[in-house]
């Protein structure tokens, strides 16, 4: 290639590589300056959200935002959880580590947003090169708020009673700190299609009954929000009387107390799967019912009615999209964000597997 030549290289094309050959060249053998796919960068976007799963699943409303703001722009996605992002709407995914940094410093971005709070990527973002930077930053040794939007997540984060008078849910909160109003975007969620087509099996097991996915775990963070065993035994029982397909779901953590529950009510657990397999076998679900959890996130992005437990959390973070309820102790709960219940009898009790049936019945 002659001196002039490099002249045709579209450095701003959004399939621009540089170390390797783009998208077009390599299926259709396109060259710049004679290429009809030609997709220039309108503006340059980064999200930080580290983890968990969960958080960063219901950050992905941002993406389609962003997406529709500012069409044309390239997005690229700092996280520790990789698996869980759709390569297809994100340009650019890094993980959360030295070779990331060093990118990072070699880039400049329009818009940048920090959604975590760690002191790390706090400092990472005062740092970075960004026109405008949104979330939290670094400040005379201790986390910030980059711009005044970021303050009421940064208060409900350090103050309890912020946070339990809060009536804002995350979206709403993540997009009033990019100084954006939610509008019901929705979650972005891979669905592997290989593993959908393989999981097939469980709609011809159930036949014409509704699936109802039971994910019978909370996570080990905190276990006050775990349900009683004899609860779903109970639950279990009301669903195959009344001719719904109960599927025991989640992870090694509840695998245990699954293949017990199987044992006890011969009620269908598949096992447990990686996590793009795992997304399959809940894609086939009619409904979910689960404590707040990774799974609540799942179903969400799936766009399942849920059934959603919650004791120790402000009921407004939760943003369900029209689709389910949220059950609560009748009695309250003593223990916000706490682990350790302070009652003699465990206030998830007030939520029976009676009532939960209700709620079956009302949403599906």
């Amino acid at each position: 290639m002659a001196q002039n030549e490099f002249e045709i290289i579209k450095y701003d094309c959004r399939f621009f590589k540089g170390s390797v050959p783009c998208t077009p060249n390599k299926l259709y053998s396109k060259i710049c300056g004679d290429c009809d796919l030609y997709s220039p960068i309108s503006t340059r976007i980064l999200i930080i959200k580290l983890g968990a799963l969960g958080d960063v699943i219901r950050s992905t409303p941002l993406v389609v935002y962003f997406k529709n703001t500012y069409p044309g722009c390239h997005i690229t996605w700092l996280t520790m959880t990789p698996e869980i992002l759709l390569v297809d709407e994100i340009d650019v995914i890094l993980p959360f580590n030295l070779q990331s940094m060093i990118y990072l410093d070699g880039h400049e971005y329009d818009i940048a947003v920090n959604l975590d709070k760690e002191a790390e990527v706090c400092i990472l973002l005062e740092k970075l090169k960004a026109k405008l930077k949104f979330g939290f930053n670094w400040n005379n040794n201790h986390i910030d708020a980059a711009t005044p939007a970021s303050t009421h997540k940064l208060l409900t984060g350090i103050f309890d009673s912020y946070s339990k008078n809060n009536k804002k849910s995350y979206q709403e909160e993540i997009f009033e700190i990019c100084q954006a109003k939610f509008s019901n975007e929705p979650y972005l969620l891979p669905l592997d299609k290989k593993y959908f087509n393989k999981w097939e099996m469980l709609r011809i097991e159930a036949g014409v009954r509704k699936i109802i996915g039971l994910n019978t775990g909370c996570g080990k963070r905190w276990q006050t929000r775990l349900w009683s065993f004899d609860y779903w035994v109970e639950l279990i029982n009301l669903l195959k009387s009344n001719n719904f397909f109960p599927v025991l779901l989640g992870g090694p953590d509840e695998d245990e107390t699954n293949k017990k529950l199987n044992s006890i009510t011969s009620s269908y657990y598949p096992g447990t799967y990686s996590l793009s397999e795992f997304i399959a076998i809940v894609a086939h679900c009619d409904l979910i019912v689960t404590a707040v959890s990774m799974m609540m996130h799942i179903a969400i992005g799936l766009q399942k009615p849920l059934i959603l437990f919650n004791n120790i959390f402000n009921k407004n973070e939760f943003e369900l999209y029209g689709r389910g309820v949220i059950l609560e102790p009748s009695t309250g709960c003593d223990c916000y964000y706490g682990n350790n219940c302070v009652r003699d009898r465990h206030c998830m009790l007030d939520i029976t597997p009676e009532m939960t049936y209700k709620a079956i019945m009302d949403n599906t």
